[in-house]
């Protein structure tokens, strides 16, 4: 019987396609308009808005300051507290933290647009200043080493630089940012702006970052404990779930999370293969950003499946909403059960349908195929534990994660851990940010007492 071969192709579309597909999402607010949404904010006493950001910005006094035409200070208001505020401003599920507890959005169902004027406010400093607005201490003389390059390692870097301490973040990749650089949907910030905040931030001096070296391969934990005054481990998860099913190492078969690295390093978006047919498993925002990416990218066909109902999806609304509007269908309960094999790659996917009883999830036998050219594995990431066995002890993990108290200290004296690879309970760039700025905190306080 004759085989049709997969569709698996680059330069789907013209290069004016995908320079549109790619576009800012949210293009940034102007002066005017940003002095018009200022207006609409009521300036609350014990603003609940405040309260649901990880980073505790004081968000009714720098909106207050964009109003008062004072962008700057509200930039420095900001990145006091949220040294990433840029990233952040662009990334953040705004939708489901300050501006769902917006009175606006409570009273009318528009909230004021926090996320964008936030933009408007740290763009203005970082395109006209250009510089840090924040001094770093005299050093201090103690050391500090920062496994990984990422949100919750730079925003510890910073501010134990601030304190004066030295500091040198070790960096699996070539480039710093982690996931703000390889892990994003490349639409939510084009023009290299992951990196051109990673220079804005190491511009405070006294922050050196070592290339290529990962944790458990070119350094071990033993050894940074031995050299350093303190560690703090942010590097992440480097495990992706598996599909723990026959043939997911067949080609066709792929982690979204790999796919968006290569696509978001792509010097020409048109060389990068696409299947014409894709499914997507998972339903967080990776999943998302895999699933909406191959659709502007040229895929006739996006499936994105959860085994759950869209009420517990990880991916906000908004991204859900976001899905649908770029031609993603989505379908639910449904949970995969076999990979189809054609000539040795894959060629479509089986799923059981599913359904919650009593709070289980239970499979209820039937089933259903979705051809597929490619397949992602959005399922989620994993800490690979092995790397920390370079200590003469090991650490205490929480529901596989690393263990950490309110002060981000870990079990073994001297080490500190934030951002996704801690059991901290959110795996937001924001609440990785405030874990790597408390977890600096807590540094500081522990080498001034010592």
């Amino acid at each position: 019987m004759a085989t049709t071969a997969p569709d698996i192709a680059s330069g789907r579309l013209t290069s004016e396609q995908y320079a549109v597909n790619f576009s800012d999402i949210h293009p940034p607010l102007g002066r005017h308009e940003a002095l018009v949404e200022a207006d609409r904010c009521y300036f609350c006493y014990d603003a609940p808005c405040v309260k649901a950001c990880p980073t505790t910005i004081d968000i009714p006094l720098f909106i207050r300051q964009i109003l008062t035409d004072n962008p700057i200070g509200s930039a420095e208001t900001i990145l006091s507290q949220n040294i990433l505020g840029g990233m952040c401003a662009r990334v953040c599920p705004t939708e489901t933290l300050c501006e769902e507890a917006c009175v606006r959005e409570e009273a009318e169902g528009k909230p004021v647009k926090i996320g964008l004027l936030q933009r408007y406010a740290t763009d203005t400093l970082m395109d006209e200043k250009g510089e840090q607005p924040f001094a770093r201490a005299a050093s201090t003389g103690k050391r500090v080493a920062v496994v990984g390059g990422g949100p919750a390692g730079l925003a510890a870097a910073h501010r134990l630089a601030m304190h004066g301490h030295d500091v040198v973040i070790y960096d699996a990749r070539e480039k710093a940012g982690g996931l703000n650089e390889y892990g994003i949907a490349a639409y939510k910030a084009p023009d290299d702006f992951a990196q051109a905040e990673v220079d804005f931030v190491l511009s405070i001096g006294g922050i050196t970052v070592e290339h290529g070296k990962a944790l458990g391969r070119d350094i071990t934990l033993g050894e940074l404990r031995q050299s350093y005054d303190a560690v703090f481990l942010g590097m992440g998860l480097a495990g992706v779930n598996a599909l723990a099913l026959e043939g997911e190492s067949l080609p066709g078969v792929e982690d979204a999370v790999d796919y968006i690295a290569d696509l978001r390093q792509a010097e020409d978006l048109g060389a990068l293969p696409v299947g014409g047919r894709v499914v997507v498993i998972g339903g967080g925002m990776t999943a998302v950003d895999v699933a909406v990416q191959s659709k502007r990218l040229g895929a006739r066909e996006v499936t994105m499946v959860y085994r759950r109902g869209p009420e517990k999806m990880g991916a906000s609304l908004y991204e859900q909403e976001l899905a649908q509007k770029s031609g993603v269908v989505l379908r639910f309960h449904a949970r995969p059960q076999r990979l189809v094999v054609t000539d040795g790659r894959v060629a479509g996917i089986v799923f059981e349908e599913t359904a919650d009883r009593d709070g289980r999830l239970v499979g209820t036998g039937a089933t259903f195929e979705l051809p597929a050219d490619m397949v992602f594995k959005a399922i989620g990431q994993t800490l690979v534990p092995g790397v920390l066995n370079g200590a003469a002890e090991t650490i205490a993990l929480v529901g596989g994660k690393i263990g950490v108290d309110a002060e981000r200290r870990t079990s073994l004296g001297g080490v500190w851990a934030g951002g996704d690879c801690a059991a901290t309970g959110e795996d937001l760039t924001v609440a990785a940010v405030a874990d790597g700025r408390i977890a600096a905190e807590s540094i500081h306080r522990a080498l001034s007492a010592g």
